[in-house]
């Protein structure tokens, strides 16, 4: 039985999957309804529910958007999954969350003292979720392919380039796109890019 899991991002959807389902025929395409919104609870969550539905699974494909590919390298790096397609990952959680410091004007040590803090871009950054991250780097090392929008808000070109060359997965920029692929070219862009790649 070969199985596609898709994760989404943040405010995203376990029903986006049904997108992927003319580009995977004669694959199982699974949505992943989970609750997790730190790396530390997908780290509980996660494997619990790979194990669930890919338990008779003799290929696993692997598709997640943005913070859900996070979640995924963090806590399924040691599944079997014979390939994974990356949109718009985070890929450095850290300098994610120093970035979003800088453009709230917050130190460290505020942070530290207040431990969390509202942001008035809609952030909540916490001094746990910091460290957590700090202290347990991503160790990745089943095949991927990524795709990457130019005008990416979240991670810097730079960020992700380096990630791509450190675990060996391969690198598609499109031209003028988003952190959030939604437009009909985006999604025209995305569609070709899987088909192309599987």
């Amino acid at each position: 039985m070969k199985k596609v899991i898709y994760i989404h991002g943040r405010n995203g959807s376990a029903d986006e999957a049904e997108i992927y389902k003319p580009i995977f025929s004669g694959y199982d395409i699974i949505g992943l309804e989970y609750k997790s919104e730190t790396p530390w609870q997908a780290k509980t969550e996660f494997p619990k529910l790979y194990d669930e539905i890919c338990a008779e699974s003799n290929e696993v494909i692997l598709i997640a958007n943005s913070i859900g590919a996070y979640f995924a390298m963090h806590s399924l790096a040691e599944k079997k999954i014979n390939k994974a397609y990356f949109i718009s990952p985070i890929v450095d959680m850290e300098r994610l969350i120093l970035d979003m410091m800088k453009w709230a004007g917050i130190g460290e040590k505020e942070l530290a003292q207040r431990g969390e803090i509202k942001t008035d871009f809609g952030e909540t950054l916490s001094w746990e979720y910091l460290c957590y991250v700090r202290e347990r780097p991503i160790k990745w090392h089943i095949p991927t392919e990524i795709l990457y929008g130019e005008n990416d808000n979240l991670t810097s070109l730079e960020t992700i380039t380096a990630f791509a060359e450190r675990t060996g997965a391969e690198l598609t920029v499109m031209s003028g796109g988003e952190h959030w692929f939604h437009t009909e070219e985006q999604m025209r862009f995305l569609t070709e890019w899987l088909t192309k790649r599987r």
